[in-house]
């Protein structure tokens, strides 16, 4: 028996069983590790989990044994399962932002999914529900928070701390504040993005606060990490849209924050559908409920849908949030409602306001 034509059949066939509920193959998804064959037409396939529950192991394997079983020449199929082994940061001991009850990271392993307007909007929602609230715009690349909401003069210091700005009923800091122009590009190394992120975090008078809601960048590297080692996080919300492909980002973004024993308070999906003013007809123009399809698969909360919605758009470029632009929308009704399961999971004994 020619053992390398009956691997690369065997090879094959895992190349069409999907990812339970997508189209993409565990193959592409990088779950297959190995495939042995014998002589005897014995086939040993690895599979390498990350994030995913037991349901959806089960799926997974039941779907290969029965794929692989059709192979001419496959006599036997054994699935082994092993956990993706990934290097450990050295985290040190995390400390407490003085004066703030809980510290909540906005994350999403890719841009241009409206992470800054979750950030921004669950902070104001937060503030609305009568909190302290502070908001670190954390995003070193691309600091948005400045513009998107008015504030009241720049920071101030008195040599040893720096004294965030007041931005409509929330404490607020940014690197945005301090590049000489608008379009400023920062071109920084990892070291000075870490020692950034650092500052900002530590050297800023927050206290009092009930919650800090930071706006991290995109992705998966220095700031969050920085972050992640530093600070003891209260929890992470991810932000995804609603494509099914997002799992893929929302994957990476669920386990760095469990690598790093970070609880995951949930998921918010963006962009979900977008309802038409004057027809009434709702068009779901990236897909829908992607998101709350990786919640289910990734074992963790699923937060809410938010809309596309025109007038947030615009009430964000003019540095307001969706409750002074639109307070009447689906969209300031999706914040509310989480920033209301957000305060559920991470309690006060009293709002301090």
């Amino acid at each position: 028996m020619d053992t390398e034509k009956l691997r690369e059949a065997v090879l094959s066939r895992l190349k069409a069983v999907p990812y339970p509920g997508f189209s993409r193959d565990i193959v592409s998804f990088g779950m297959v590790r190995d495939v042995a064959v014998d002589d005897e037409g014995r086939v040993r396939i690895t599979i390498v989990y990350s994030a995913e529950p037991d349901r959806v192991r089960q799926t997974i394997e039941q779907a290969v044994v029965q794929a692989v079983q059709g192979v001419v020449g496959v006599r036997q199929v054994e699935v082994v399962a092993t956990q993706r082994e990934m290097a450990r940061p050295s985290v040190p001991q995390r400390q407490s932002v003085p004066g703030v009850r809980h510290v909540i990271a906005v994350a999403s392993a890719k841009g241009g999914v409206g992470k800054s307007t979750v950030a921004v909007n669950l902070a104001y929602a937060l503030k609305e529900l009568s909190y302290t609230v502070g908001l670190l715009d954390a995003d070193i690349y691309g600091p948005s928070a400045p513009i998107m909401l008015k504030t009241e003069g720049e920071p101030t210091t008195d040599g040893k701390r720096i004294f965030p700005v007041s931005a409509m009923g929330l404490k607020m800091i940014s690197i945005g504040f301090f590049l000489p122009t608008e379009d400023q590009a920062l071109i920084w190394r990892g070291p000075m993005v870490m020692k950034a992120v650092h500052q900002l975090v530590w050297d800023v008078e927050w206290a009092p606060l009930d919650y800090l809601v930071v706006d991290l960048p995109p992705g998966t590297g220095d700031a969050q990490l920085t972050l992640l080692q530093e600070v003891r996080l209260s929890g992470a919300v991810i932000v995804t849209t609603p494509q099914r492909v997002a799992l893929v980002d929302a994957r990476k973004g669920v386990t760095m924050f469990k690598r790093l024993d970070t609880p995951v308070l949930g998921i918010v999906e963006n962009m979900s559908y977008f309802r038409c003013s004057k027809c009434g007809e709702t068009y779901e123009i990236f897909d829908r409920r992607g998101g709350l399809h990786a919640a289910k698969m990734l074992g963790v909360p699923f937060l809410g849908e938010i809309p596309i919605e025109p007038r947030m758009r615009e009430g964000a470029d003019r540095g307001e949030p969706v409750f002074l632009c639109a307070p009447d929308s689906e969209a300031a009704r999706a914040f509310m409602d989480i920033a209301r399961k957000v305060a559920a999971a991470l309690p006060t004994a009293e709002p301090t306001q």
